[in-house]
């Protein structure tokens, strides 16, 4: 389910320090129901690519193998427009705290790389051509007092310029049409998937 982009700036998140100057362009509530320390389960789950769009939904792997072809072909996803160096990592912001504690894996579906991980938070960036991006998951409970626990996904992104904006506004259908829906039922099933396993 989408949520009002307060779902996200009004909690106490310590990517608001490192990434002031991103865009926040979308919230989502995860359905992920959970205790207060599962977070790192679904960290886990992202890393692995289980039961993501990558994995389970043949629209998403289109989408995704057409938006690769056309990076290939006009040179968006050359390593020189990547991180480290058309733009720093967010890691060289971290505070000391962030910078000298747990990382996070790397995600092997979508090229995307850890930031940091806490017990309710963990972010991962990608770069390109076309934007700087920033995923955001954080690890809230679902109603005050309950110790039921759910993730929270914002997408935070800096276009590169006014083509990036550009193609942001220009993959925004797909994304909504296509991407996300995909994206919410695979997190789903693979988050009851290995729920299913541990019982």
């Amino acid at each position: 389910m989408r949520l009002p982009s307060s779902a996200h700036t009004s909690r106490p998140w310590r990517i608001h320090e490192i990434a002031g100057d991103f865009h926040l362009e979308d919230v989502w509530a995860l359905p992920t129901p959970g205790g207060p320390d599962d977070l790192a389960r679904l960290v886990d789950q992202f890393a692995n690519g289980e039961g993501t769009p990558m994995t389970t939904s043949p629209v998403t792997r289109f989408l995704f193998a057409t938006r690769w072809k056309l990076g290939a072909v006009l040179g968006w996803d050359k390593p020189d427009g990547g991180l480290g160096a058309r733009v720093p990592t967010l890691r060289d912001r971290l505070p000391a705290d962030l910078r000298d504690g747990p990382r996070g894996p790397d995600l092997r579906s979508v090229p995307f790389t850890s930031v940091y991980q806490l017990p309710d938070e963990w972010a991962a960036e990608m770069a390109n051509r076309t934007v700087h991006g920033l995923m955001h998951i954080g690890w809230v409970e679902t109603a005050p007092g309950s110790g039921a626990y759910h993730a929270r996904m914002a997408v935070l992104v800096k276009p590169n310029g006014p083509f990036g904006r550009l193609y942001m506004a220009a993959i925004k259908p797909f994304r909504y049409l296509g991407v996300y829906p995909a994206l919410l039922r695979g997190i789903g099933r693979g988050w009851q998937a290995g729920a299913a396993a541990r019982r």
